[in-house]
């Protein structure tokens, strides 16, 4: 039986070898900005760590995590970017519209990375309550925010493999 991860963060040692030549997008919502700015940090860090050059990052906010879709969307036309992170946080309420955002967001957000041949990473907690989100976003569970960044840096890595 395969032991259930503590540290959601923890991944294998790795570094891309062009990691400083890369632009990284990143669209983080504003809506529980006290866990998006957190899972901001973990992603924007990771990326520095890895030799990503802070010149390269690009960070926008918008409202919420429903309008992640469209800011990475915007993104990805406006400017060179090779990946967009999407950092936000949508957390269960009493009636089903946690639901339906989370849904949209996921699909959304996939979307965008099919429609324009580059990485658009799902860094979007979805939990129960706040104090799930505040576990995956530098609490004993990790940070999804570190989860993206190293998702995108080893999509990268595939797209630059497939194509030599």
């Amino acid at each position: 039986m395969t032991e259930k991860k503590k540290n959601l963060s923890e991944f294998a040692p790795f570094k891309f070898n062009s990691a400083q030549d890369l632009r990284i997008g990143i669209v983080v919502s504003e809506w529980n900005s006290h866990i998006t700015d957190s899972l901001l940090k973990g992603a924007y860090d990771t990326l520095v760590e890895q030799g990503v050059s802070k010149e390269n990052i690009e960070v926008h906010h918008v409202p919420g995590s429903y309008e992640l879709p469209s800011g990475a969307d915007m993104l990805f036309r406006a400017t060179d970017v090779d990946a967009v992170i999407c950092i936000g946080c949508i957390i269960q309420g009493e009636t089903r519209h946690f639901e339906f955002i989370a849904q949209a967001v996921a699909h959304g957000i996939m979307e965008v990375g099919l429609k324009h041949g580059k990485p658009a990473i799902f860094s979007v907690l979805t939990t129960n309550d706040m104090q799930q989100a505040e576990d995956r976003s530098g609490g004993k569970h990790g940070n999804k925010g570190v989860e993206g960044a190293v998702s995108c840096l080893k999509m990268l890595e595939l797209k630059q493999n497939l194509s030599k």
